[in-house]
């Protein structure tokens, strides 16, 4: 394989001569850039990732950094980050939490690795992190922005959407449905948008008269097989509810399917609604109602803003990401007929 030595001996120019050539940076005369152009073609030379990053200074490489690589979350965006950076001319980078440690220092390590990888920037998902996580990466912290998460630090590279927002349509959702027996399934309690979402479900059922202290409820882990256990936990509680709210769409999957074993009849027997409206819940048994969170424009936005600040590339930015419901077979009008658990 060619490298750029053998083009500026072919082409009889100095090395630095045969670098502006391929970088296009600094002048050359018209001759001496033709010359350079035909050992180029001659030698078929195709300048290799790293020998663009030291002619130009840069990487062209984003890291991105996320807690778990596994379940139906963090894929769709994922498959978002990678299309907008490939279309850019650029690649994506990818470390998520391993190790030992806890999540938070699993996460400074992830970043640490994309950090000493030369990545330009970094985009990150994590709510691990303190603020003087953030500001011990001292100029790196300028080239970062922040997805679902808020740093009070760096507050105009975060991107994130209206968690308690997504927890009032959720209750108003079965609420409309005339469901007032309803049994919650939250989310982790150390996470800040699980605890936003489910404080956002409770304000909606107080609104209307519900004491959320009253009703069943459980604390999960996000995953399917939590949701299994969480539906599992409640047959057996002997809790009377006709609606099932769900902090996440996996942990609603997990507890249709465990409804279904169990001989319950969802929605006929029991609503359910989940949070995310991930791909999956499309493709649920029976297809599953959830609060539609913009997942994709806050992670449009939030690349389009780390371009700006990377590549100066000017991109639009806006921060405004609308929230919504959408219907679908697992949710149904309450009936006095619902069924106890058992």
């Amino acid at each position: 394989m060619a490298t750029i030595k053998d083009v500026a001996k072919l082409a009889g120019v100095g090395l630095g001569t045969a670098s502006r050539v391929v970088s296009g940076k600094g002048s050359v005369s018209p001759a001496t850039l033709a010359k350079v152009r035909k050992a180029i073609d001659e030698l078929g030379f195709r300048p290799s990732h790293a020998a663009r990053a030291l002619l130009s200074g840069s990487s062209r490489m984003i890291g991105v950094y996320i807690p778990v690589l596994s379940g139906t979350f963090y894929t769709p965006i994922l498959q978002i980050i990678d299309t907008e950076l490939r279309a850019a001319g650029l690649h994506m980078v990818l470390a998520f939490g391993v190790g030992l440690g806890d999540e938070r220092r699993q996460a400074i390590e992830g970043i640490e690795f994309l950090v000493e990888r030369g990545c330009d920037g970094l985009i990150v998902m994590t709510s691990a992190l303190l603020e003087e996580d953030i500001a011990a990466l001292g100029l790196k912290a300028g080239q970062l922005v922040a997805l679902n998460h808020c740093f009070d630090s760096i507050a105009e590279q975060c991107f994130t959407v209206d968690h308690t927002l997504g927890g009032r349509l959720a209750a108003r959702a079965l609420l409309d449905h005339k469901h007032r027996r309803i049994a919650l399934v939250e989310g982790p309690r150390r996470l800040a948008d699980s605890v936003a979402r489910t404080q956002g479900f409770d304000s909606e059922l107080r609104e209307h008269g519900i004491d959320p202290n009253k009703i069943w409820r459980i604390e999960s882990d996000f995953s399917p097989a939590g949701g299994w256990a969480a539906a599992k936990a409640l047959l057996e509680s002997g809790y009377e509810c006709s609606a099932l709210f769900c902090a996440n769409d996996e942990m609603a999957v997990g507890a249709l399917s465990y409804f279904q074993e169990a001989g319950v009849r969802v929605p006929h027997d029991l609503s359910v609604i989940g949070y995310d409206d991930t791909p999956s819940a499309a493709f649920s048994a029976p297809r599953l109602s959830s609060v539609h969170m913009p997942w994709r424009e806050m992670t449009q936005n939030g690349i389009n803003a780390l371009l700006n600040l990377c590549y100066d590339m000017k991109r639009p930015v806006h921060r405004e990401f609308p929230v919504s419901v959408t219907l679908r077979a697992s949710l149904a009008k309450a009936t006095s007929g619902r069924r106890k658990a058992a």
